[in-house]
């Protein structure tokens, strides 16, 4: 009887000493989802590897980690984590989009406008991506692919006016200067402050045989930037040549020079995109993050019968009773 008792009184100390709480792989994710959608991706990386050091093989931990080393300008890590992570899951977006950026930043355009479609095959309502891939394009001076993806761009995006200023140099590589000459247009009824459109706009009245117009907008160009000398060229070209409807010779456009403009990154916790504004040169620098949609850490309480402070518990639980039949019996 005294054996019985006494095993369910340790038993009853077992189940009432208080739980162990023990945060999950799930947990960590989490956190690490939150960190990096406020922008701290240093924390993120932290939480990330935490859950990973629970579950090596958690796609989604991975696939957060590899976004948050894009937005610490580690690209090679990033796509090789990202590649780990698709050994895996093949189809999961957002190690896909990691991916293809890493490489997009590293300068490895055509490998990455092929990860962007490998990415679209999934998801394919993600602006900031179809942007970073008409970017490649330009850079491979591939202006008919270009066009493309800025159509969804410009299309989803329409107060972007960088995207349209693309849009159009992807016109103007493709000799197509009426469709330049209006994605110019729109850049410019969004803003009228850009240097770069008002150059670009020009170019696109030069080669349209129109060079009062074209040294109308070079001379808004050197109004907001009196110093860009692309601009102050352009101008002077026209100087004697206003009455003439065709112009001799071509003014090519500088694809990759945009002294103010708007640029993608994506490194995007699995539950909410991400969409920052940087300078159109490769970048990494951050000036804004969505802040909306953080997820609350669901705390999680784990009962162990052998966490150590159950055994003590147990132990004291014991000892007390042991003691006391002894007295009993005296």
């Amino acid at each position: 009887m005294r054996t019985k008792i006494i095993i369910l009184v340790v038993l009853f100390a077992i189940l009432t000493i208080p739980g162990v709480h023990a945060e999950d792989a799930q947990e960590w994710y989490i956190r690490g989802q939150n960190a990096a959608i406020v922008g701290n991706y240093a924390d993120a990386l932290t939480y990330y590897n935490n859950a990973l050091a629970l579950d090596r093989n958690y796609v989604s931990a991975m696939a957060g980690k590899a976004a948050a080393l894009n937005e610490l300008g580690k690209y090679s890590d990033a796509v090789n984590l990202s590649e780990q992570a698709l050994a895996i899951k093949s189809a999961d977006p957002n190690a896909l989009n990691a991916r293809a950026y890493g490489l997009f930043k590293l300068g490895r355009y055509e490998e990455s406008v092929s990860a962007y479609d490998n990415f679209f095959s999934v998801q394919n309502n993600r602006v900031d991506a179809y942007c970073n891939q008409g970017y490649a394009y330009l850079q491979m001076e591939k202006y008919d692919a270009a066009i493309v993806p800025y159509d969804h761009c410009t299309a989803n995006d329409l107060l972007n006016f960088m995207s349209w200023n693309y849009k159009g140099l992807a016109y103007m590589g493709s000799k197509k200067y009426d469709q330049a000459l209006s994605s110019f247009d729109q850049a410019t009824s969004i803003t009228i402050k850009n240097a770069t459109v008002w150059n670009n706009k020009g170019l696109a009245y030069v080669q349209l045989g129109k060079p009062q117009d074209a040294s109308e907008c070079f001379k808004k160009a050197l109004g907001i930037d009196p110093g860009f000398a692309d601009a102050m060229q352009n101008k002077e070209s026209m100087v004697g040549k206003l009455q003439v409807v065709n112009i001799s010779g071509t003014i090519t456009p500088v694809v990759t020079i945009s002294r103010i403009g708007t640029f993608y990154t994506t490194a995007t916790p699995v539950q909410v995109p991400t969409i920052t504004t940087a300078v159109p040169e490769v970048t990494s620098e951050v000036t804004a993050i969505a802040t909306a949609g953080i997820t609350p850490v669901q705390k999680k309480t784990t009962y162990s019968p052998v966490s150590p402070l159950t055994v003590f518990g147990a132990v004291i639980v014991f000892c007390g009773i042991v003691f006391a039949l002894n007295r009993q019996k005296k």
